[in-house]
Order: C-alpha cells, then structure tokens, then sequence
C-alpha cells in the first residue's frame, strides 16, 4: 500500500493537467482530496482508485 502524499503540481502533472483545473476539481469535490491549512494534498492510491472507477465514464 502506498501512502504517497501529492500536491497539486504533482497532481497535474500525473495526470497531465493544467493546476488551476486540480484547484477547481478539488475544490468541487469531483476528485479526492483534502485540505492541510489552506493546501490541497491527494493520496495517490486514491486518485487510482478514483481513476479506474471513472476509466469509461462520459463527459458531462
């Protein structure tokens, strides 16, 4: 299990992503994550989870 800690440049980067799009996924809850302080973080083994959870979903 991993229990890697992302930010949101890690975060777009992964997921090939513009950061202000992560602020705004996270900030709509459409993406996991949590606040520390006033910075959003991401675990990576829950972004996977979310990742292939949403694999075949179309746009809205």
């Amino acid at each position: 299990m991993s229990d890697e800690i992302m930010t949101v440049k890690d975060v777009a980067a992964y997921l090939k992503l513009n950061e202000r799009t992560v602020y705004r996924m996270a900030t709509s809850a459409k993406i996991p994550a949590f606040k520390v302080g006033t910075s959003w973080r991401f675990k990576r083994e829950e972004l996977e989870k979310w990742i292939e959870q949403h694999k075949n979903d179309k746009p809205s």
